[in-house]
């Protein structure tokens, strides 16, 4: 089968691409739903078979096993309203009708589909021959999903503990090993042991002796060894990661997992130099496993995909990170945020984001994860957030509960963006004696953080026009920070324009390289750490100076990349070497800032 489209669109939030595979799927593009919030998914089955003419039955919170059920059946609806797209696109097709026409448009120009198709209307062709052409070369895009592995909590019946399989991260992976889609699981956010070893259970994650696997493994991941750890973990149980997708750690979308100090190009270049390595090493591995398991071997090698996102935003870089890594596919995510055709936003959202400058994109703590998140400043869930605080009544009222982690002052997992820990945190506070400059840090830092699980499911219930009288209507929304360069809404054809590089949609001049702007993001990140760190102590001096350390490498590396490569930036080529420089003064000057700041500290005590 061809592949369609040289890019993907990865998850954003809970809500924007949640029903996106019903707008692209019969395309041919791959796009990626989230699976944490089973109450949203409900909502939109019902309005889905309502706007379809097709039955419901209400799977409520008294049904057994009601989250994964839940998510079975909403894949399997989306399943099937995008085969009934898919099929009327193959019939337009048929017919010469204009919606196929408008497929072939969005194809790149070099697409063989494309070159074939008409090169078959020049010649003659009889319709049985054109059908077979057809099943042979369309294909839909993947109905891909997504886990957060860390999103696991545990969960009560009648105030008993149910058992693991019933945490939130492992029933929504049995919904989906259940559903009939052939598609793709993305996991992200880190290792899960015990989630991952629960995929053992399911026959779907398995190959046939033909290496067909009906639902393919793929590993979110930062950099190459942690690709190597996770593949082994679960090659060892029989399990194939068929992807690994390589993001970057800090511009991108949503969560943010920065690394220590190591860039993307550098990370890009090792998976390009051992992927083959990668993938003798984990077929020894899974066969030895698979054969343990008295299961049938695949006949041939099973393939490992590298994929890419983060950040991406012209397309010479688009078409560069595929020729000179050889990825598979390039993630577009934050773009398609002004794409109403794709993603769920809400008008209001959407115009915020047209105008957003590098200055209203920041690099928050506002996620009860404890892990840092984009956002964009002034959204309507901070509003909201601010007000709650003005009236003296921090905190939220935590509807939905999938994002508690926090056991400090109860028994039961409660979040810390919620009303019950903030007040909790806010008394304990005040029980210390405090200078008023350092009480408000302290209360500044427990009341910031917001209610991100209902915020980002939000839009989807908004742009559908379903009601939000328990969610209220505030918007979170985390673009990663390529949001700084596009500046109105666009069509789908558009955005498809500008990505295989027929139109540029981009009207600023000053939007640095992708991998620059990412290395900039890492400077500063590591002022930040400076400023928050305590460098007197040399554990802490040396992690830092390895940070700017590994930033230095990252420079050198570009400096070599840039200046060898002759077909593309050749436009940019000399402000991105500039800025590399500049880059470097400055990683000079901080390490510099490191050593001073410790040995000032030595001679004070």
């Amino acid at each position: 089968m061809i592949n369609t489209h040289t890019f993907h669109i990865p998850v954003m939030g809970i809500g924007f691409t949640i029903d996106t595979p019903l707008k692209v799927s019969h395309l041919g593009i791959d796009s990626v739903i989230s699976l944490v919030d089973d109450i949203l998914i409900e909502k939109l089955r019902a309005h889905f078979c309502s706007k379809n003419n097709l039955n419901y039955d209400e799977i409520t919170d008294k049904t057994p096993d009601f989250r994964a059920e839940r998510i079975k059946s909403y894949l399997n609806l989306i399943n099937d309203l995008a085969c009934k797209k898919f099929n009327e696109l193959k019939q337009s097709a048929i017919n010469k009708g204009a919606e196929f026409i408008e497929f072939l448009d969005l194809l790149p120009d070099n697409s063989v589909i494309k070159m074939n198709y008409y090169k078959m209307l020049d010649g003659l062709i009889n319709e049985n021959e054109f059908n077979k052409w057809l099943d042979e070369n369309l294909s839909m895009g993947s109905i891909d999903v997504n886990i957060m592995t860390k999103l696991d909590k545990a969960n009560y019946l009648k105030g008993e503990k149910l058992t693991a399989e019933f945490n939130d991260a492992h029933a929504a992976l049995r919904g989906f090993a259940e559903s009939e889609l052939h598609s793709s699981l993305i996991l992200s956010a880190g290792m899960n042991p015990r989630l991952y070893s629960y995929l053992e259970q399911f026959e779907d994650f398995y190959p046939d002796e033909n290496g067909y696997i009906k639902k393919k493994i793929v590993i979110k991941v930062s950099d190459y060894r942690s690709a190597l750890i996770q593949g082994k973990f679960l090659a060892k149980k029989g399990l194939w990661v068929s992807e690994y997708r390589v993001e970057s750690g800090l511009n991108c979308g949503g969560h943010a997992f920065a690394t220590d100090g190591f860039l993307l190009g550098p990370i890009l270049s090792e998976f390009t130099e051992k992927r083959q390595e990668l993938t003798e090493t984990m077929h020894e591995i899974f066969i030895k496993s698979i054969a343990d398991k008295n299961r049938a071997v695949p006949k041939n090698k099973l393939n490992i995909k590298v994929t890419v996102q983060g950040g991406v935003g012209t397309a010479e870089e688009h078409q560069f990170l595929i020729d000179n890594y050889n990825v598979d596919s390039v993630g577009w995510g934050t773009p398609f945020l002004l794409v109403p055709e794709v993603t769920n936003v809400d008008e209001a959202t959407r115009l915020q984001l047209c105008k957003a400058k590098e200055e209203d994109l920041y690099l928050s703590h506002i996620s009860p994860l404890g892990v840092r998140f984009n956002s964009l400043k002034g959204n309507s869930k901070d509003l909201d957030k601010l007000s709650s605080i003005a009236k003296g009544r921090p905190g939220s009222s935590c509807p939905k509960k999938f994002l508690i982690s926090n056991v400090e002052f109860t028994e039961k997992s409660i979040c810390t963006a919620s009303r019950q820990y903030q007040k909790l945190k806010i008394d304990e506070l005040n029980k210390e004696y405090l200078t008023p400059g350092m009480y408000r840090e302290k209360y500044d830092k427990i009341v910031d953080k917001t209610c991100i699980c209902v915020g980002l499911g939000t839009p989807a219930l908004l742009v559908n026009d379903i009601g939000t009288k328990v969610e209220g209507s505030g918007v979170s929304v985390c673009p990663g920070p390529n949001m700084a360069y596009f500046s109105r809404v666009m069509s789908l054809k558009e955005i498809s324009d500008h990505i295989y590089g027929r139109t540029n949609v981009i009207t600023r001049t000053d939007r640095p390289n992708m991998f620059i702007k990412e290395l900039r993001l890492y400077i500063n990140f590591l002022k930040e750490k400076i400023s928050e760190e305590n460098t007197d102590s040399a554990k802490h001096k040396l992690s830092l100076l390895k940070f700017a350390d590994n930033l230095r490498d990252g420079i050198n590396y570009y400096y070599k990349l840039f200046s060898g490569t002759k077909k593309y930036f050749s436009n940019t080529k000399k402000q991105i070497i500039n800025d590399l420089h500049m880059c470097d003064l400055s990683i000079y000057y901080l390490s510099l800032e490191i050593e001073n700041s410790y040995e000032l500290a030595q001679i004070a005590s």
